[in-house]
């Protein structure tokens, strides 16, 4: 049993912050000599593969065993190519493409990629089963929306990231797919019995487990199969007794951010982290939006006097800081024998399997009489763009404008969004027009999630009504399939943008993708 004097170190192991800038800033080289336990990177921490080694090497050189984690997806969700996009394309692409030896590959890849920058926790794969296809928050994240797919997927991802060395994390326990709510912003209702959940939502963790996954993220949902009160982050039945007794589970549990609304509204940032810890989570990921050392001294005080008060048993915070502990000195050994960090490139080249991932994923559909593949002359392209959920943030470039204009030079673009258009209605009524420069060039109109906002089908329909020869490219879940040619990439990353701008021009795209 630890000591009163040890509380602060213990507490702060179990902490997992974010910080600002490409440098470990004083206070995280200071708090890493004090216990600190790992750090969680984001978009605003990478530059370049060799900036993030030098900035994990500043970080181990204070203690070697942290634990260096990112929210890398390797999609629309991505934090180590945000500035340029993902050369992956993502779950909903793999999933299409149904090959598990194929999502290993890309995954191995990419667990590479990431060791040899000094990473070692990545928090993917996402793991839920996209069942709701109102979902605002999953859709293209997940593999798809069928249990068994999702599950062989998200085994085959587990195991293809571990090889190369990095700790992979299921996500988000007990699984976000059957809801409409974003819990960045709420708590979500997984309105589910226990034989449903079983059979669909708990499936695919099932098989990560099986594979050795090393972590499990929890969601800020309300399951109330298990618990009709309490969020499953803060759940003892579902942390405790559902994901370590039943499905047997002993790695390390990481929080969602704890700052998100599904949790925080209610508790508050530091209860949620107390409450968290004493359900049976090991780690507080905190960051995304309190990314600052006055965060992490409140929630550590928190902690401390939870476990001097007795609503946190010493017992239980210490079992946690073991589990952090335990998993640093498994990436560190894993890492160590995969000669992982040896070769960083001061720039990504991309992936040349994530690539050729991207291009078997694509998919088309042509009705009879409709334009013929590839075009040959300069295009318009008519970009719109619904709102972004703020899990892909906001910095990641989409589309496929520029790639066209590569392949097919004189290709103009144009973004619009709903603000842009009149509405319903008439969406052309407007201050945008979406034809204008469209005369005399092929036109393609490109959407992420046409199904999910009315104004964007509605705008889609009416272009087409003058331009039936349009060429439609979905770059989210394609529910809804619209045009005589009908494209779509099950993702928006560089890499699905450039593979479908290469089924549209006729032209190979070299790959690796340059960055």
């Amino acid at each position: 049993m630890p000591n009163q004097g040890e509380l602060p170190e213990l507490a702060a192991t179990v902490l997992q912050p974010g910080f600002v800038g490409t440098s470990a800033p004083d206070w995280i080289r200071r708090w890493l000599a004090d216990g600190l336990g790992g750090v969680a990177l984001f978009a605003r921490n990478v530059e370049s593969p060799a900036q993030v080694a030098a900035l994990t090497a500043q970080l181990r050189a204070e203690r070697p065993d942290v634990i260096v984690a990112i929210d890398e997806e390797a999609g629309d969700v991505t934090r180590f190519e945000s500035r340029h996009g993902s050369s992956r394309p993502g779950n909903l692409a793999l999933g299409a493409i149904d090959d598990p030896a194929l999502t290993f590959a890309v995954a191995c890849d990419l667990g590479a990629e990431l060791a040899n920058a000094g990473i070692t926790l990545d928090y993917a794969p996402d793991t839920d089963v996209n069942s709701n296809p109102d979902n605002p928050v999953i859709g293209v994240r997940a593999f798809g929306a069928e249990a068994q797919l999702v599950a062989r997927h998200s085994a085959a991802f587990v195991r293809g990231l571990q090889e190369a060395g990095v700790a992979a994390c299921a996500k988000h326990f007990p699984g976000h797919g059957d809801t409409s709510v974003d819990s960045h912003h709420d708590v979500p209702l997984i309105d589910r019995d226990r034989a449903e959940l079983d059979a669909c939502e708990l499936l695919p963790f099932r098989a990560a487990i099986e594979a050795g996954v090393q972590a499990v993220m929890t969601g800020h949902l309300l399951v109330p199969a298990y618990d009709d009160r309490l969020p499953a982050t803060l759940s003892h039945r579902i942390m405790t007794g559902l994901l370590r007794e039943e499905l047997g589970f002993q790695g390390l549990i990481v929080t969602d951010g704890i700052e998100m609304q599904g949790v925080r509204r209610r508790y508050g940032l530091a209860g949620a982290a107390v409450m968290a810890l004493a359900a049976g989570v090991d780690a507080i990921c905190v960051g995304g939006d309190h990314a600052d050392e006055q965060t992490a001294t409140q929630l550590r005080d928190a902690i401390v006097q939870a476990v001097r008060d007795g609503s946190l048993s010493e017992e239980r915070l210490a079992d946690a800081a073991a589990r952090v502990r335990r998993l640093g000195a498994w990436t560190t050994r894993v890492q160590t024998e995969t000669g992982a960090r040896a070769a960083v490139h001061a720039a990504s080249s991309g992936s040349a399997v994530g690539f050729d991932a991207a291009r078997r994923a694509v998919r088309v559909t042509v009705a009879e009489g409709a334009t013929t593949l590839p075009i040959d002359r300069p295009a318009h392209v008519v970009e719109f763009a619904p709102p972004r959920n703020i899990a892909i943030g906001a910095e990641t470039p989409w589309g496929i404008g520029a790639p066209l204009d590569g392949l097919l030079p004189g290709t103009t673009s144009v973004r619009l969004t709903a603000d842009d258009l009149e509405g319903p209605a008439d969406p052309l009524a407007g201050a945008a027009d979406p034809l204008a420069g469209a005369e005399g060039r092929a036109l393609v109109l490109v959407a992420r999630d046409v199904h999910r906002h009315p104004w964007l089908e509605a705008a889609i329909r009416r272009v087409l009504e003058t331009r039936p020869d349009a060429i439609v490219v979905e770059m989210g879940v394609p529910v809804t399939v619209l045009g005589g040619v009908h494209i779509a990439t099950y993702g928006a990353t560089r890499a699905c943008g450039l593979a479908a701008a290469e089924l549209i021009a006729g032209s190979p795209v070299p790959a690796p993708i340059a960055a």
